[in-house]
């Protein structure tokens, strides 16, 4: 079985880095989410290069850890932006107008419901549950990064921090 992608590989797979986690965890199919989670880290997804790649290697079809990646929901197998932005629409959050903060970040990554990465590969806009920092609300997270009280102003003032950090880290 094939895996398709409807959204664009952000970047090359080195083969080299996925046979490097293979050797550590001795190619050992019983321990194939542990390889995903590490490929996943260095990519932010799990592209379809490096599981064709690891399922070969460990002894395993496509299709078999095609299901291991669909099931679990820490998975990804779209490409994400170098900025990972995650916006929560918990209660709290939401009662405090987040809405407003994810229209503003849609228009400042010119991202949107049916297009969740930007096209310069910079950004990628998540809609969580819960960030679990209710009394901060309304919050967004960028990659690690919990930002409080977001208002859209804020919103767009934070993408272009991130953008021209980007650039400078080019």
């Amino acid at each position: 079985m094939k895996m398709e992608r409807t959204e664009k590989t952000l970047e090359n797979v080195n083969l080299a880095f996925v046979d490097a986690v293979l050797d550590k965890y001795g190619c050992d199919k019983s321990k194939v989410i542990a390889i995903m989670q590490d490929v996943q880290e260095k990519y932010r997804y799990l592209p379809q290069e490096a599981l064709t790649h690891i399922a070969k290697k460990v002894g395993i079809s496509e299709s078999k850890l095609y299901g291991v990646a669909t099931f679990y929901g820490n998975f990804s197998l779209d490409a994400k932006g170098k900025y990972v932005i995650k916006v929560c629409r918990g209660t709290a959050c939401h009662v405090r107008k987040s809405s407003n903060v994810l229209q503003a970040l849609y228009e400042a990554t010119g991202t949107g419901e049916e297009k969740s990465s930007s096209d310069d590969g910079l950004f990628t806009i998540e809609i969580v549950s819960c960030l679990g920092a209710c009394g901060l609300s309304p919050v967004v997270m960028v990659n690690d990064v919990v930002h409080a009280a977001m208002t859209p102003d804020k919103a767009k003032s934070l993408v272009a921090d991130l953008r021209e950090e980007a650039h400078e880290h080019a």
